[in-house]
């Protein structure tokens, strides 16, 4: 990891474990879920948005303004209004999208879940997703969500990341090993 990236992450945590103790003392565990959600959904979705919490042409008082206003527009919870304000306060709000993920981690963590990232060559029907889901669920020993991605690059197969551990049975990279194998022999 880059040492911007270390600190981002290293910032990221500490406003993460404060919301996650706070929220969980509270009693509002789901609230916070429902919270990290949202902002997951509207990072991905809204340029303008990624583009709020990192460029350095918005004032603080722009930020705020906006923040505020993006927090009543969503509905989001006093902790997690709270918490948006005192990083835009402080600038921090360019960590938002670190925060998120070390968030969503430690709600999995606490519920027994573990997320998968799942990469495959065509859409993944619900039935192949549940078996995958179950198979994944007996090899790690807790609840496993999917978070599936597609692409075609790979022919065929597929690529599953749980935590630090990768599975890559698509076709692309068994072509490629196999390419790589002729060029030593020949």
């Amino acid at each position: 990891m880059s040492e911007p990236a270390s600190i981002s992450a290293n910032i990221a945590g500490r406003y993460a474990t404060a919301v996650f103790d706070l929220a969980k003392e509270g009693g509002s565990l789901a609230t916070l879920e429902a919270d990290v959600s949202a902002l997951g959904a509207a990072l991905k979705e809204s340029a303008e948005f990624r583009d709020l919490i990192v460029s350095p042409v918005y004032s603080r008082d722009e930020q705020a303004r906006s923040i505020a206003a993006i927090v009543a527009k969503m509905g989001l919870s006093q902790l997690m209004a709270n918490t948006l304000a005192l990083m835009s306060a402080k600038r921090r709000l360019f960590v938002l999208p670190q925060l998120v993920t070390a968030l969503k981690d430690r709600i999995a963590a606490e519920k027994g879940e573990v997320t998968a990232d799942v990469t495959a060559a065509s859409p993944l029907s619900a039935a192949q997703s549940e078996r995958l889901a179950a198979a994944l669920s007996k090899t790690v020993g807790k609840t496993v969500i999917l978070n599936t991605a597609v692409d075609e690059s790979l022919i065929g197969g597929l690529i599953v990341k749980v935590g630090s551990k990768m599975i890559d049975t698509s076709v692309a990279s068994k072509l490629a090993s196999l390419q790589h194998a002729m060029k030593e022999v020949g």
